[in-house]
């Protein structure tokens, strides 16, 4: 059976190269390896059970619902008002536009949900300001570009959704677990535009001083954004209501805020359904392939057989660790972050909870190396997002800015790696 799934990965890999979309070529694999161990009447009826269990699963009712989340918020303009109040307390900074931009898109992050939403949308907002000041568009899109990958750490999060219904994992602790991280993203970011004006001024200038009464007049522009935030991820973590109720609530909560601040026309709110729908179709049929490829991964018996081979090496659990972070490093460059994250997780999480590890602090661990893989050359979906929205900067500039950033998101990795409380001390606490 080895052999099946061997030959079997090699050909799906060669499928996707030459253009076939991920979630088909898994769910090819899935349903040949499977016809080819039991048969293939039960691999038909495999197909049919798994679609139809999927469409009508609770538990997924969270993913279309956090996707509407986001889309209204999108809709609300709220990402205009975060940029203008973290401008007003950091403008003035040497680096403090890419500064601003970075905590923009982390706040941004907490009621979005999608890195490729909050990059594109940040690339908007902060981009004129940043070149009004005459900021290097190396610095400027690398800003926007790695604090839009905070989008899919920062809860709530549609990969932390996806791994935790894929593997069984607690939704709600993901979400706790994934705010630190979060914070020492951000910071970590900030840290990354101080070190690369202080090494060249002259690639982020300050900007205008902005008077104390201008700055706390900024500040009510975020309510929206706080309130949103404390309503869904306050509700969780006190116990009042589950994951997909917090979904409800959010996106009603959302959709409240856009009426509010009167974004909201018919046209536009058939354009947010649509725009959700069709997002939330794409999912799904990436998470049927995924569940399809991870029935037979699991019939094929390789968790078992990796497991065995990793006992026979005796090497440390640690050491399974970095191997296993250097295979995602290597599938970050060439696969978008949903895709690598189905392909993957079936395969080594059965091996990471035998050796003993927290299974939300790996659900951590791969969501930060997702991160990574969203800026990583030469299919970093940032980047190219970035690069139609601003089709006058070249890839190359972007992933020239983006390398200070690169640098910051692997100390942050290797310290979560090593410091595993980081991730697990608010799941503890929670109610």
């Amino acid at each position: 059976m080895t052999e099946v799934w061997l030959i079997g990965m090699v050909v799906m890999l060669a499928v996707i190269l030459v253009g076939v979309p991920i979630a088909f070529a898994m769910a090819l694999l899935g349903f040949l390896g499977t016809a080819t161990i039991v048969g293939w009447k039960p691999a038909f009826g495999m197909i049919a059970q798994i679609t139809y269990d999927t469409g009508l699963s609770y538990e997924l009712s969270v993913v279309p619902l956090f996707i509407l989340m986001g889309n209204f918020v999108t809709r609300s303009g709220l990402s205009e008002e975060l940029y203008r109040a973290s401008n007003a307390w950091l403008g003035h900074l040497r680096g403090g536009l890419a500064m601003a931009t970075v905590v923009a898109c982390a706040g941004f992050s907490s009621v979005c949900g999608s890195s490729l939403a909050t990059a594109a949308t940040m690339a908007k907002v902060a981009m004129p300001s940043m070149r009004r000041y005459g900021y290097a568009d190396s610095l400027a899109t690398g800003s926007i570009a790695s604090g839009g990958t905070l989008g899919i750490l920062i809860p709530p999060s549609v990969i932390m959704v996806i791994y935790g219904i894929t593997t069984g994992t607690n939704i709600g602790k993901l979400f706790m677990a994934g705010i630190i991280p979060g914070l020492i993203g951000m910071l970590g970011y900030m840290a990354a535009v101080a070190y690369t004006t202080w090494r060249d001024p002259s690639l982020g200038p300050p900007g205008a001083r902005a008077g104390w009464g201008e700055r706390f007049k900024a500040l009510n522009g975020v309510w929206g954004v706080l309130s949103l935030f404390v309503l869904v991820i306050g509700g969780i973590y006190l116990g009042v209501f589950t994951a997909t109720e917090a979904a409800g609530i959010g996106a009603f909560g959302a959709f409240l805020i856009a009426l509010v601040k009167r974004t909201l026309s018919w046209r536009g709110l058939y354009d947010v359904l649509v725009d959700s729908a069709r997002t939330t179709s794409m999912m799904f049929v990436v998470l049927i392939g995924a569940i399809i490829f991870s029935n037979f991964v699991n019939l094929a018996g390789l968790p078992n057989v990796l497991q065995n081979y990793v006992q026979s090496l005796a090497l440390t659990p640690m050491l399974v660790i970095l191997f296993i972070l250097v295979v995602y490093l290597i599938l970050g460059c060439i696969l978008e972050s949903l895709s690598m994250v189905l392909l993957t997780v079936p395969i080594f999480f059965p091996l990471i909870v035998s050796l003993g590890f927290d299974p939300i602090w790996f659900g951590i661990i791969v969501v930060v190396v997702t991160e990574i893989s969203l800026i990583t050359p030469p299919v970093g979906l940032n980047v190219f997002v970035l690069r139609a929205v601003l089709p006058d900067v070249n890839t190359g500039t972007i992933f020239k800015g983006i390398m200070p950033f690169l640098g910051a998101d692997i100390i942050r990795l290797a310290l979560l790696v090593l410091v595993p409380w980081i991730s697990l001390v608010l799941p503890s606490m929670m109610r």
